[in-house]
């Protein structure tokens, strides 16, 4: 499974022109992130993207990019961590960025170890940014659930392997949600709404006079 660059957005509280600028390196630092699928047209993000794109996010709320940028040129090249920056608990402060593990957590801007946190996040719980309520990636509506296991992670009715956007497209045709279930035996009323409810929050995040673009798979 692969996810649009829109979808990525919507999914992690990014703009689409946040996510281009991540994509590239500054002339002092590395690039925030790039798509480990495809970085080239059409670019294509994972699972693990969008996750460390929500620590980008929160961390965006509290630091400014080029300490961001610092940070993570600190965890790669200075603490040679390889893995996907999704593998890491990082947090802000305000005044630094942190590195969290199970027994320490390291200072990324000022190299200092066994700092003490007094919060931790858990970027995969709803947050808000700029007003806009960014929702729990793994449960974005009710009845509409995102999970690597089902679909590559392509977000679709809860309990079923039925995309959010093909039963959102049947409303957009004019189908009543309550008939929803004559094409998709199982799927309620109410799952359908919220498919409807989660594709026009996907889409807001498109920019204004570009087609409604479906999630990439």
């Amino acid at each position: 499974m692969s996810y649009s660059p829109t979808l990525a957005a919507a999914l992690s509280g990014a703009t689409l022109r946040q996510l281009a600028h991540w994509r590239k390196a500054s002339s002092r630092h590395g690039a925030v992130l790039v798509p480990e699928l495809s970085d080239v047209r059409p670019i294509l993000y994972s699972f693990r993207d969008v996750v460390a794109l929500r620590t980008c996010v929160k961390l965006r709320q509290d630091a400014s990019l080029q300490r961001i940028r610092r940070a993570l040129d600190a965890l790669r090249e200075g603490l040679r961590e390889r893995e996907h920056l999704s593998a890491y608990r990082l947090v802000a402060d305000g005044g630094s960025i942190y590195l969290v593990e199970p027994e320490q957590a390291t200072d990324l801007v000022h190299r200092k170890a066994n700092i003490v946190i007094h919060e931790m996040v858990d970027v995969l719980r709803p947050f808000y940014r700029d007003g806009r309520h960014i929702p729990d990636l793994l449960q974005p509506r009710e009845h509409v659930t995102v999970d690597p296991a089902v679909r590559g992670g392509v977000p679709v009715i809860e309990g079923t392997r039925i995309p959010y956007d093909e039963v959102a497209a049947l409303l957009r045709d004019g189908v009543p949600a309550e008939r929803v279930s004559d094409y998709y035996p199982g799927v309620t009323a109410s799952a359908a709404r919220d498919a409807a409810d989660f594709a026009d929050y996907v889409d807001s995040y498109q920019p204004s006079g570009e087609p409604r673009a479906a999630a990439a798979g």
